[in-house]
């Protein structure tokens, strides 16, 4: 049997790798054995345990129990520990997701002791070096033997960074397998989405209505820790909140909470807290961000995964950054850079409240991203030249 270990730590990855265990007990049982390390790059119960609850993902065999800290002190911390882990457990790949801090300590860790990396979500770039995700893809990418990204537009970035399309097995660092195979998230929307509906109650908490309102998310750290960005993010919200009559929906990461009280002026930071549009919630679990993504009016969000599954789910997204993976969500006229900028922002919101017909073409795969995975993890394996 074909053993793999996967690295997760942050919430997504959690949600992404629910895609692979699916496909891995539904199609590949017998054939992949999946040993999983949680590094506990996220520790916050709503955005960790509660996912492998509501997803019906194994169990983490190995928590790290990481937690946060500088981006060099928890590299480091987790590298140390995976590659522990490694040793003992003699995998035939690592599988890697994303671009966090676990992503990159999961690449160097393997790398080093030459074991066989397959990295979901290659290919991906902000072009924009300044952010930890950029370095993060940008290392795993290389040190992998087998990529596999969502997008034409991740594929093409490849072949510019001198990855060849084409290459014949046996796979290697220096001969990986590239390949074009949809988004794992696509596989998930359509397999939780209905699931969600019936699940959660969130509306019904929130005392808001299908349609009705504006979902917003924040944690990248340019904007939380940035005070002119964080309030002119939050500036727009409560315009647009106010002048459209709206309710906004704010799950609030860790980092946001605590930097709306720190950067933003008291000013702005009560007028946010007491006005009744606002919906400030914890973290959301899974079923409930889904109910909110399916539910909402538009989606406002500096997230790359919330960017994608505003799509999935068909509503249009104003982008909190200045620049995004997603470029097709752009290109196709559904999705708006408005960066930290009050003015851009509303500005697109209202440009889609204006708009009757958006379309949303195909373009992140047929919902089977993951049985592709384990089919070329598999085909790998049989011809690989490690002892």
């Amino acid at each position: 049997m074909i053993k793999i270990v996967t690295i997760i730590g942050a919430r997504p990855q959690i949600i992404k790798a629910a895609a692979l265990s699916r496909a891995i007990r539904n199609k590949y049982y017998g054939e992949i054995g999946e040993v999983i390390i949680h590094t506990g790059q996220h520790y916050d119960e709503n955005m960790s345990n509660v996912f492998f609850n509501e997803m019906g993902i194994p169990e983490p065999d190995y928590n790290l129990g990481v937690g946060s800290g500088t981006h060099g002190r928890q590299t480091a911390a987790m590298i140390e520990k995976i590659e522990d882990i490694l040793i003992k457990e003699k995998p035939d790949f690592v599988v890697l997701f994303g671009d966090t801090n676990s992503t990159l300590a999961g690449s160097v860790a393997a790398a080093k002791i030459h074991i066989p990396i397959a990295h979901i979500e290659a290919g991906l770039r902000s072009f924009n070096k300044s952010m930890p995700e950029e370095i993060n893809r940008i290392v795993c990418d290389h040190t992998s033997t087998l990529l596999f990204t969502p997008t034409r537009a991740g594929l093409n970035n490849l072949i510019r960074e001198g990855f060849k399309p084409h290459n014949n097995p046996p796979y290697t660092t220096d001969n990986p397998g590239v390949f074009h195979c949809g988004d794992v998230m696509y596989d998930n929307s359509l397999f939780f989405g209905e699931l969600a509906e019936k699940k959660s109650d969130i509306l019904n908490r929130l005392n808001i209505i299908s349609g009705g309102f504006v979902l917003a998310t924040i944690h990248r750290d340019n904007n939380t820790d940035n005070p002119e960005r964080l309030s002119a993010i939050f500036a727009a919200l409560y315009t647009i909140a106010k002048d459209n009559e709206i309710d906004v929906v704010l799950p609030l990461h860790p980092r946001t909470s605590k930097m709306m009280r720190q950067n933003l002026s008291e000013e702005l930071n009560d007028k946010i807290e007491s006005s009744s549009f606002f919906k400030i919630i914890p973290p959301a679990s899974f079923f409930d961000i889904t109910a909110l993504e399916r539910n909402c009016k538009i989606v406002m969000t500096d997230s790359g995964g919330v960017q994608k599954e505003a799509y999935f789910f068909k509503k249009p997204v104003v982008i909190l950054r200045p620049e995004t993976e997603w470029v097709e969500i752009v290109e196709n006229g559904t999705g708006i850079i408005s960066d930290a900028d009050t003015e851009k922002t509303i500005e697109a919101y209202n440009y889609f409240e204006g708009v009757e017909t958006l379309n949303f073409p195909p373009v992140f795969g047929d919902g089977k991203a993951a049985e592709f995975i384990c089919s070329e993890i598999v085909k790998a394996s049989k011809t690989s030249s490690r002892p």
